[in-house]
């Protein structure tokens, strides 16, 4: 399914009102969150005020119904000035808000959208766990019955904002079940008893929204926080569950564009202002191609991400598409940034230029969400229209 068309010149308007917002609002402390590695509250509060945080969620949940797209652009140039308050953004608007939208009961989404969208409740994935990673399918974090609700066992790492999160969206294996049979998603809410969180860890990049691992000690969830039981019987739910990654992996890549475009801008406007030989280095052809490079690959993945944002499945992203997106573009932010840095010099190296920070903040793209190893076996999945057994028999 092809989301509405949408003009050109409207999503370029938009685009526009983004950018001189994200500019005004966020450029003078954009490096102090990630030397301080403080989380953005101030400009989390000010996007919950003007309703960013609820972009694409329906109008009748108290959001503004915009299109994946919007989100996309959107993501896009926050990413250019503020790399951790896009992080806030990309975990509103593409993390379990979506996903209970799509999959969620009417009673969760009246009870839960509408909070998202106001900021009163800032929701965290708990999908990873120490034993899997990569390897989703060894998760053993367990939901088993407890008379008409469920009791949660088990500890999850690598939770973005978790933290400060009010409410978690853990995935859990329901039943004596192996592999991908059985695998479901819970609702934590803090405050419940035997819900833990551990010390945030410290990262290379991204500093502000900093991670961190739970711990659920026989967890009572009422059966309203249920989003969906494992299926026992077959792996349909944990398909289902996979699908609605979707959005994080379009919103993942369109961060990644933001951070590239705004690399290449800087580079390009150093190289013509620095001097070598006698005149700017952007005469020289070394350059010159660098820069070449740079502009086309990011226009390719512009193309890609706007792709993946306008083909939707049962309300979420192409899973082609969005694997693809994302892979493209976690690897060529690194680039990019890369060669922006390059361009720089050894002054780009430095804390004075923003291309250090840029790069450390690149490099956790190809992590989150799916590593671009995983992702290729992913799309060679798709293409040969079978699944590869990843595991030594």
């Amino acid at each position: 399914m092809t989301s509405p068309h949408i003009p050109a010149g409207e999503l370029e308007e938009f685009r526009a009102a983004v950018r001189k917002f994200a500019v005004d609002a966020f450029a003078a402390k954009a490096a102090y969150w990630d030397e301080k590695e403080e989380f953005p509250q101030e400009n989390r509060d000010l996007l919950a005020k003007l309703g960013y945080l609820g972009l694409v969620i329906p109008e009748q949940y108290g959001g503004s119904g915009l299109s994946i797209l919007h989100a996309t652009v959107f993501l896009e140039e926050i990413s250019r000035v503020c790399f951790n308050t896009a992080l806030v953004c990309q975990v509103a608007i593409n993390g379990p808000s979506r996903a209970i939208e799509i999959l969620g009961t009417e009673e969760q989404k009246k009870r839960l959208l509408p909070k998202c969208v106001s900021g009163e409740y800032m929701f965290g994935i708990g999908m990873s766990e120490p034993g899997a990673g990569s390897a989703t399918t060894d998760m053993i974090t367990s939901a088993t019955p407890d008379g008409d609700g469920w009791r949660l066992n088990g500890h999850k790492v690598f939770c973005t904002g978790g933290h400060l999160a009010t409410h978690i969206l853990v995935f859990a294996r329901f039943g004596k079940t192996k592999g991908a049979h059985g695998i479901g998603a819970v609702i934590v809410e803090k405050g419940m008893p035997g819900f833990s969180v551990g010390k945030p860890d410290r990262k290379m990049g991204g500093r502000g929204v900093a991670e961190a691992e739970l711990y659920f000690d026989n967890v009572r969830i009422p059966k309203e926080n249920v989003l969906m039981v494992g299926d026992e019987n077959s792996t349909k739910s944990f398909r289902v569950l996979m699908s609605s990654f979707g959005p994080e992996r379009v919103g993942n890549a369109a961060m990644c564009l933001g951070v590239a475009h705004e690399a290449l801008e800087l580079a390009v406007a150093y190289s013509k202002e620095r001097h070598q030989f006698g005149r700017p280095i952007c005469e020289f052809q070394g350059i010159q191609w660098k820069i070449a490079d740079m502009a086309t690959q990011i226009h390719a993945t512009r193309l890609m991400v706007h792709h993946a944002a306008t083909h939707l499945e049962n309300g979420f992203p192409n899973p082609l598409a969005a694997a693809q997106a994302k892979l493209y573009a976690n690897e060529m932010v690194q680039r990019v940034t890369n060669e922006a840095l390059q361009i720089h010099g050894h002054y780009g190296f430095t804390r004075d230029f923003p291309l250090e920070r840029m790069v450390r903040d690149s490099r956790g793209f190809a992590l989150g969400g799916g590593t671009v190893e995983i992702l290729r076996n992913t799309i060679a999945s798709i293409v040969y229209g079978r699944s590869f057994n990843q595991r030594r028999d």
